[in-house]
């Protein structure tokens, strides 16, 4: 079980609670992919909360909740009380009100996750907070590795990409260093956060001598929109020095596994042709999400409180 009654981040968790979401997750996959429904939150409300926009990650957690027999509600901002000045902590009361047991929040600035948690009684997982943690996307990424070579401890993790605007890296960086894997982010200078070191990480600036030996590698999206801010010089140029390719793929570390938070750009940090290829495991990150998000809902409030 889960010590406190939120999941927020990484950073605070041990790795003993980590494993025992991962290991919970077994059950929890296993009921999904063979379409059987469980009722472990049968008569619990799971409400989504999301000021920013999301595709994967808000289906994920809706999908798993009604798996699990719960009922969920959506809370549309850009329709919502929100837009007539109400306050997150106004707009949690609110869903405490009408009986909601588990929040899951998205926004666009840090510790807001954190700030909720502590003025609701529901249970609050945190979907991604600004540029600080999103730490269900990394248990499905280390769920997706743990399938893949039966432990995390001892892997080379190599992220790539805007690891300075990414709270996947970061939630990463602290995760894989609790489970004893080596993890080392590689980007242009101007996509590496000052004192990353700092997080448990190596940095390297050269793509293909941080992929030699790994054994898996991520790509990060790189925000289309920094790009005007001059961090890079064009697009063609970052591909050509850090995209993930066949030739990089294939001919440094052929049996590597390839992840990817999404949505993808693809030609950009990553080419279709290894998107797509047998090392993939993008698609399969999704459906470890579903699984990932029950089991931590049913930690949280389900049959495991």
């Amino acid at each position: 079980m889960l010590r406190k009654k939120d999941l927020l981040g990484l950073k605070d968790m041990t790795a003993e609670e980590i494993c025992d979401i991962l290991d919970h997750t077994d059950g929890m996959k296993a009921a999904f992919t063979s379409g059987r429904p469980l009722e472990n939150l049968r008569g619990k409300c799971v409400s989504t909360l999301f000021y920013e926009n999301s595709t994967r990650t808000r289906n994920s957690f809706e999908t798993a909740a009604r798996f699990l027999g719960a009922r969920t509600t959506s809370v549309a901002v850009s329709t919502s009380s929100v837009q007539k000045g109400e306050s997150l902590i106004d707009t949690g009361k609110t869903l405490d009100a009408l009986g909601t047991d588990l929040i899951v929040i998205r926004h666009s600035m840090a510790g807001t996750p954190d700030l909720l948690a502590a003025n609701v009684q529901a249970s609050v997982v945190n979907a991604g907070d600004g540029m600080n943690e999103h730490p269900t996307q990394s248990l499905l990424d280390l769920y997706t590795m743990k399938e893949k070579f039966g432990t995390v401890k001892g892997l080379k993790v190599v992220i790539v990409g805007d690891v300075k605007h990414s709270r996947v890296a970061r939630s990463n960086i602290w995760a894989l260093g609790k489970l004893g894997a080596e993890t080392i982010v590689v980007a242009p200078y101007t996509l590496l956060p000052r004192g990353i070191e700092e997080l448990g990480c190596e940095v390297e600036t050269d793509l293909e001598e941080a992929l030699i030996g790994a054994n898996v590698v991520m790509g990060l999206r790189i925000q289309l929109e920094r790009q005007k801010a001059g961090l890079f010089p064009s697009l063609g140029e970052y591909s050509e020095q850090f995209g993930i390719n066949a030739d990089r793929i294939y001919g440094i570390c052929e049996n590597a596994l390839v992840m990817h938070p999404g949505p993808i750009n693809r030609g950009v940090e990553i080419t279709s042709e290894v998107a797509d290829g047998e090392n993939s495991a993008i698609c399969e990150q999704v459906t470890n999400g579903v699984a990932v998000r029950m089991a931590v809902m049913d930690m949280l409030v389900g049959g495991l409180q």
